[in-house]
């Protein structure tokens, strides 16, 4: 089944220059909704939580340092979404109040596509890895025992091939389910898998 397109939301006033963002990263496989000022973006966002926000600073109504203060103001719901700017102003007191702010990135106008779009990856996949990452690291008697896991064996046959006994093998395999925040083995497996902590 193929992977739902990631959701972009795009605040820009420039009619224009939005229409063209939206075109180019929908090329790019990505789902784009548009919001021409700050308050029409905050309301979106509130609506729907896109995946990232791509967004103007010098806009009407509420400028983008405005739009990226109210969300701070009502995290953690949105602390994990990447918020990047869009940004005629080069200047370095711009750059440094949006990182202050909790801005992820800076992309300049007229915009280079190629460098959007890797920003844009770059930034959805860290979101990716920290969404599977455990509150605690796994050791490596855990690793170990959710590998042979993964790749099907009964907690009798991982204790045989480590040389533990049974318990043992539940043991860590308990301890990896409870740091992974899953009810299950096979989900702790798998979660494990798909955030590349152990090889399947």
């Amino acid at each position: 089944m193929a992977e739902p397109r990631k959701h972009i939301l795009c605040v820009e006033d420039d009619r224009e220059t939005a229409a063209l963002i939206a075109e180019e990263l929908v090329d790019r496989g990505f789902a784009v909704a548009v919001a021409h000022d700050g308050r029409a973006g905050f309301d979106a966002i509130l609506k729907q939580t896109p995946d990232l926000v791509l967004c103007d600073i010098n806009m009407p109504i509420m400028s983008g340092f405005e739009l990226l203060e109210r969300l701070t103001a009502i995290a953690p719901r949105f602390g994990n979404m990447p918020f990047v700017f869009l940004t005629a102003l080069k200047d370095r007191e711009t750059e440094l109040q949006g990182r202050t702010l909790g801005a992820d990135d800076y992309v300049s106008k007229p915009i280079d596509f190629d460098l959007l779009d890797t920003i844009i990856r770059a930034r959805l996949a860290r979101v990716a890895r920290s969404a599977v990452a455990p509150k605690q690291p796994l050791n490596d008697r855990e690793i170990e025992t959710l590998s042979w896991a993964a790749r099907g064996k009964t907690s009798s046959e991982i204790a045989e091939v480590l040389g533990l006994s049974k318990r043992t093998v539940d043991f860590h395999l308990d301890n990896a389910r409870e740091k992974l925040g899953v009810p299950t083995r096979i989900q702790a497996a798998v979660k494990a898998a798909t955030g590349g902590l152990i090889e399947p």
